[in-house]
């Protein structure tokens, strides 16, 4: 596995990949910070970097990315397929933690614990979950950080 870092206008970002995948994309510090990196990490670059490069400019730069860069997602199989269901809501909108759970036929506490473990920030799009009443909850890059992300989507509700 192999890290790099990425200087975005909310804070510095690590990326991790191994082949041509992304495995993991945090806010330095966020919470739950390189919890898909094994011991043996180490700085470097892969083709799949340059996708995701591609992808946060596109998305730092106000627009709607054209395509994901490979991912391997790394965790149970319930919290792959919340993750691949974060996948499914559109840029500039929000779901509830309730509507996904009841996409999944499961309960909005477990979503809610899978979403907060989402190891691929931003890309996996977990800050575009609120809570039932259309507040704000928890986001492993902090709060403020979600309020920039959704005004830059410019989710209706959100601009300052």
């Amino acid at each position: 596995m192999l890290i790099c870092h990425y200087a975005s206008p909310l804070g510095d970002l690590t990326l991790a990949g191994e082949g041509d995948a992304l495995a993991g994309l945090w806010f330095d510090g966020q919470v739950h910070y390189g919890s898909t990196l094994p011991e043996a990490t180490g700085e470097g670059w892969l083709p799949v970097f340059d996708d995701a490069f591609r992808w946060l400019d596109s998305y730092f730069g106000g627009y709607v990315p054209a395509a994901l860069p490979g991912l391997d997602l790394r965790g149970t199989a319930f919290q792959k397929r919340v993750w691949k269901e974060l996948l499914t809501i559109p840029y500039g909108e929000t779901v509830s933690y309730g509507e996904l759970a009841r996409r999944l036929g499961s309960s909005a506490r477990a979503v809610g614990g899978a979403v907060g473990r989402n190891p691929v920030s931003l890309i996996v799009p977990c800050h575009r979950v609120i809570g039932a009443d259309g507040r704000l909850t928890g986001y492993g890059g902090g709060l403020e950080r979600k309020i920039r992300l959704l005004e830059l989507e410019q989710v209706p509700g959100w601009a300052r």
